[in-house]
């Protein structure tokens, strides 16, 4: 990521008015439900965790590093998440150091929808972090920059996991599979060739984000059968929210609301981070929130280029967590696990978890304590926070 955008996309940007999204009945999570989501524990510890220590190695595009990484990601969906399909999205493009030689990218997409849903009809909440490391300095480990948020999305699938299924299930069950207009799906990508081999420029920079924008905006969906669906037309149409991490895992980072059209959403994530720290469910003790404009004026005028940037061009709403100033270890030798703050960490895991939950409207299938609780065919006009 660097501090710059191009002329027109800050234009662009800058032109659209901040448009509120249409909202259904929104269920926000109760604090029963906050209470239970899970902390990642020492599953994200940087020297034993079993999801954050095998990313905390080198792993440049085309290395041995970086297959040993692809690795461990593909691995702990098919073993502890195999009901996500598991795709990859290839690429070659030269670099400043290859001489003229192709060097490959590949972008791993994960993803989790309605078992009923046709290709191109669900609405896909999309959490994205690269997982690539810096070529220069050598051995440069990256651990904010972007190892700790690749944990953190993998330890979000499993907590989403599991409430998802059980909303599928029961639609399923009654019969409901397929009568809701807008089924809401999550994906995550784990985006290679994040990072400039040698100086940031427009072609030494975004190598996978490029390519995956490019060939999801040009790849028709397949033709559905007749539905009262909306079928969208390509897999970058899908895409209802590009949530993407960067640059987390440092103590007290103050993380802006970078656009306007999706200000709404960065606002939702803060109220979450609020009611987190005032139920005492966090554990760091920072001088001010991660989250702290609410009001939305100090990043708007302020961008930073990163892999949403070929997404955004093709229309994709995205919110931006990354913060800003960068932290102090950003492309030094000392981004590395001994240099993060496990509380930040910890606490991140617990943010996004929750906000991608009430995304998804789980209250529907949370079982509130005292409350008995009723299964009816309801289930068919179930609420959708919807931008």
């Amino acid at each position: 990521m660097f501090f710059s955008l191009p002329h027109s996309l800050i234009l662009l940007t800058s032109a659209i008015l901040f448009q509120p999204p249409t909202v259904t009945a929104y269920k926000p999570l109760s604090d029963s439900f906050l209470r239970a989501i899970p902390s990642p524990d020492d599953t994200i510890d940087p020297v034993n965790g079993s999801l954050l220590a095998p990313l905390l190695i080198p792993r440049v595009p085309g290395t041995p590093g970086q297959k040993t990484v692809q690795h461990h990601l593909v691995n702990y969906f098919q073993t502890e998440l195999p009901r996500w399909s598991i795709e990859w999205q290839n690429s070659t493009s030269p670099t400043p150091i290859s001489g003229g030689a192709e060097i490959p990218f590949a972008n791993l997409i994960v993803r989790r929808e309605p078992p009923w849903v046709q290709p191109g009809q669900s609405n896909l909440l999309t959490l994205v972090a690269h997982y690539d490391s810096k070529y220069q300095p050598e051995g440069f480990i990256g651990a904010t920059d972007s190892a700790a948020p690749c944990a953190m999305l993998m330890h979000v699938a499993k907590v989403v996991d599991a409430h998802v299924t059980r909303m599928y299930d029961e639609m399923a069950a009654l019969g409901e599979g397929g009568s809701v207009a807008m089924d809401m799906g999550i994906q995550i990508i784990f985006l290679d060739g994040e990072e400039a081999f040698i100086k940031w420029t427009d072609e030494d920079s975004l190598y996978g984000s490029r390519a995956l924008a490019s060939e999801w905006s040009q790849t028709p969906n397949p033709p559905s059968s007749p539905s009262k669906f909306y079928h969208h037309r390509t897999p970058l149409s899908q895409i209802s929210l590009f949530l993407l991490l960067d640059l987390l895992g440092a103590s007290s980072p103050q993380v802006p609301s970078y656009f306007p059209t999706t200000h709404w959403a960065y606002t939702h994530l803060s109220t979450i981070e609020t009611r987190l720290r005032s139920l005492q469910l966090l554990e760091s003790t920072p001088t001010a929130p991660f989250l702290p404009d609410a009001n939305g004026t100090m990043g708007h005028g302020h961008r930073v280029s990163d892999d949403h940037l070929p997404f955004m061009g093709g229309g994709v709403e995205v919110l931006h967590v990354i913060p800003s100033p960068f932290p102090g270890v950003w492309h030094k030798m000392v981004d590395d696990g001994a240099h993060l703050d496990m509380p930040t960490v910890r606490d991140w895991c617990r943010i996004v978890g929750a906000f991608v939950l009430e995304w998804l409207d789980m209250m529907e299938v949370w079982d509130e304590p005292g409350e008995e609780v009723e299964v009816e065919s309801g289930m068919a006009e179930r609420k959708r926070w919807v931008a």
